[in-house]
C-alpha cells in the first residue's frame, strides 16, 4: 500500500493574525503535514483550537512573544520532540519531530534562521555575525546521526544560494541573504551533511525560483523581485521518497498575506 505524506512549510509571519489564510491553505490542498516560521507568539496563545477544528490533533510548538517561533502541526503523531537553542541566546527558531512513515518515521527539522539585518558585516552588524554563527552550529549538527536516516529539513532560512534564486544576481550580491559569505556557508551545511536540495531536483538551476517577494513593492507581482528564501532539504535515505516540490505563488495574493508563499513537498513510498 502507498504512503504518500504531503508537507507545508510556510514563514506565515504571525500566526494569528494569518489564520484566516492558512485555514484556506487547509482548504485548498489537504496538507498532511504543516511547518510554520515566524508563528510571533508563546506557546499559549497558539490557535491549537483552530487546527484541531481542521484536523490536525498533534503539534509541536517552540514559540516566543512578538518574535520569531515555529509550529509543526500533523494529522499524523508526531514522537521524539525536540527544541534546539542555536547560539545559547533563547530565541525559538527550530522544532524537530518524528512522523511516521513508509512503515517507520522521518525525521523533520522545522528551521526559521535568523534574517542577519542590512549590513553584511559582523564588526558593525551583530545580527549578521548571529547568522553566520547559527548556521556554522547548523553545520557541526546537521550530519552523521542527523541526516543517516530518512530527515527533511525545512523552513526560512533566510539565503537564497544560486544565481536564479533572487531576481538579479549582480545587484545582489552584496545585499544580506545572497551575499558570498552567507551562500558559501549555506552550501557547506548541507554539502557536509549530504542534504539535497528537493527543490532544485524538480526546478533547473537556470530557471528563476522565489519564494518571497517584500512587501515594500507597489506591484509584488508585476515587479517580481523574487528571493528564495524558503527550502526543503532531504537526507540521502529519503531523497528517493521525493515526488515533487511546488511553491504557491497564488497565496502570496491572497488578503492580508505574508510576504513568503507556502512550499509544497510530497513524499511517496
Amino acid at each position: 500500500m502507498t504512503d504518500r505524506l504531503k508537507l507545508v512549510t510556510w514563514n506565515i509571519n504571525s500566526v494569528r493574525l494569518r489564520m484566516p489564510i492558512v485555514e484556506h491553505l487547509i482548504d485548498q490542498i489537504a496538507p498532511d503535514v504543516i511547518c510554520l516560521q515566524e508563528t510571533k507568539c508563546p506557546d499559549a496563545n497558539f490557535p491549537e483550537n483552530a487546527f484541531r477544528k481542521a484536523g490536525y490533533e498533534h503539534m509541536a510548538i517552540n514559540g516566543q512573544k512578538g518574535y520569531h517561533g515555529v509550529a509543526t502541526v500533523s494529522r499524523r503523531p508526531l514522537t521524539n520532540t525536540e527544541k534546539r537553542d542555536f547560539c545559547n541566546v533563547g530565541d525559538s527558531r527550530h522544532v524537530a519531530v518524528d512522523v511516521p512513515f513508509n512503515g517507520s518515521s522521518l525525521r523533520l527539522h522545522n528551521f526559521y534562521v535568523p534574517a542577519g539585518g542590512d549590513e553584511p558585516n559582523r564588526e558593525v552588524n551583530p545580527k549578521f555575525g548571529h547568522k553566520l554563527d547559527f548556521m556554522s552550529e547548523m553545520h557541526d549538527w546537521l550530519q552523521g546521526e542527523e541526516t543517516d536516516r530518512p530527515a527533511v529539513l525545512v523552513g526560512d532560512l533566510n539565503v537564497a544560494p544560486y544565481e536564479h534564486d533572487v531576481w538579479s544576481h549582480k545587484q545582489l550580491l552584496k545585499v544580506v541573504s545572497h551575499t558570498p559569505v552567507e551562500t558559501e556557508l549555506f552550501e557547506n551545511v548541507r554539502e557536509k551533511g549530504g542534504w539535497l536540495d528537493a527543490m532544485r531536483q524538480f526546478t533547473p538551476l537556470e530557471e528563476k525560483l522565489y519564494t518571497w517577494w517584500s512587501y515594500r513593492a507597489k506591484d509584488w507581482s508585476k515587479a517580481d523581485k523574487g528571493r528564495r528564501l524558503d527550502h526543503v532539504w532531504v537526507s540521502g535515505p529519503l531523497a528517493p521518497h521525493v515526488k515533487g516540490t511546488t511553491v504557491m505563488r497564488e497565496a502570496r495574493g491572497w488578503e492580508k498575506p505574508s510576504d513568503h508563499a507556502p512550499v509544497i513537498a510530497v513524499f511517496e513510498a
